[in-house]
C-alpha cells in the first residue's frame, strides 16, 4: 500500500449479508494480520449498520488470536441497542470458524454541550524539521539491524516522523514518552467523518506499544521479546481533516507481569485534541 486509496481498498469491506461483512489483509511487516487493520475493518462493519447518522465516539476491543494474512476475515455485527441518543454494536471477527477478535462500538447523536481539552505539549519539533521513516531507511539503511530495515522497507500509506530517533545500536533505557507526527499519502479530500475515523483507528495501532518497551531498552528489543496487542480502546472527540500532519503523543504509565500498558492523545497540528487511545500488549522476554 502506498496511498490512502490503497488503504481504503482494504478497510472498506465486502457485504455478504445484512450484518455480515468480509475483508482481506495486507502485511505491514509482521507475519500476522496488523491489529490496526482489524480494528478499522470492524468499525467499518459496525458503521455500515448505523442508519440514523450517529457518530462513533468510543470503541473497546480484544485481540484473541493472531490473524492469518492469507485468509479472509468475516465480521459479524450484532445490533445491541438503538436508544434515544446512543447506538451500540458488537462485532465478532473470525477466520475458518475461529473467533480472532471482538469489538464493541458506541455511536452518539450530534449534541451540543460543554467543551474543554488538555493542551498539546509545548516546544514540539515541527515535522518539516524531522526525518521520516523513509528518510531513515534511505540514509542509514545499511547500518540498521536487518529486522528494522526489513520493517521500514514495507510500503505504507502513512508517513511517520518521530520527534526523537533512538539509536538501535546504543542499548540504553529511555523515558516512557514519545511524540510522533504522521500524515496520509495521497488525496484525503472528500472523506466523510466515519471514513476518517476508520483511518485514524488504523494508524492508532502503530508505535503505541513501542513506548512501553523504551524504559527497558538496555535489555529489551523487538528481537528478544514476544509481543502482541491484547486490547485496544479509543475515544473520538471532534471532527478533523487528514490533509496535514497530526501528532500522536504517547506515554507508558506501567509495565508488569509480561504486559506493557500505553496510552496516547492524537492532536491536529494546531493543537486540537481529536482522539485518545489506550492499549495493553504482551511483552514476554524470550528465554534462550
Amino acid at each position: 500500500m502506498t496511498s490512502v486509496n490503497d488503504l481504503l481498498d482494504i478497510l472498506i469491506l465486502e457485504q455478504l449479508s445484512e450484518n455480515l461483512f468480509q475483508g482481506a489483509s495486507e502485511t505491514v511487516g509482521s507475519p500476522n494480520v496488523f491489529g490496526g487493520q482489524v480494528l478499522a475493518q470492524a468499525i467499518n462493519a459496525a458503521h455500515r449498520t448505523i442508519t440514523n447518522k450517529r457518530v462513533l465516539h468510543s470503541m473497546h476491543a480484544y485481540f484473541l488470536e493472531a490473524g492469518n494474512l492469507k485468509l479472509p476475515i468475516n465480521y459479524q455485527v450484532n445490533i445491541m441497542r438503538d436508544g434515544g441518543s446512543f447506538s451500540v454494536r458488537r462485532v465478532t471477527a473470525s477466520q475458518n470458524g475461529t473467533v480472532i477478535f471482538i469489538l464493541s462500538a458506541s455511536f452518539h447523536k450530534e449534541e451540543k454541550g460543554y467543551e474543554h481539552q488538555i493542551k498539546m505539549g509545548s516546544n514540539i519539533i515541527q515535522p518539516e524539521d524531522l526525518m521520516s521513516w523513509s528518510d531513515i531507511l534511505e540514509q542509514y539503511g545499511s547500518m540498521l539491524p536487518q529486522k528494522t530495515r526489513t520493517f521500514l522497507e514495507i510500503p505504507r500509506p502513512v508517513e511517520f516522523k518521530p520527534t526523537e530517533i533512538a539509536n538501535p545500536l546504543d542499548r540504553k533505557d529511555l523515558p516512557p514518552y514519545s511524540d510522533i507526527w504522521f500524515k496520509l499519502k495521497g488525496d484525503t479530500s472528500n472523506l466523510d467523518l466515519a471514513t476518517k475515523q476508520q483511518i485514524l483507528t488504523y494508524i492508532s495501532d502503530y508505535n503505541i506499544l513501542s513506548v512501553a518497551i523504551q524504559p527497558h531498552a538496555a535489555k529489551a528489543h523487538w528481537g528478544n521479546l514476544q509481543t502482541a496487542s491484547l486490547d485496544h480502546s479509543m475515544w473520538y472527540f471532534r471532527e478533523f481533516e487528514l490533509d496535514d500532519w497530526m501528532l500522536f503523543s504517547l506515554e507508558s504509565p506501567s509495565s508488569s507481569n509480561a504486559r506493557g500498558f500505553a496510552r496516547g492523545n492524537i492532536f491536529t497540528r494546531n493543537g486540537e485534541l481529536i482522539a485518545s487511545v489506550a492499549q495493553e500488549g504482551l511483552m514476554r522476554p524470550i528465554i534462550k
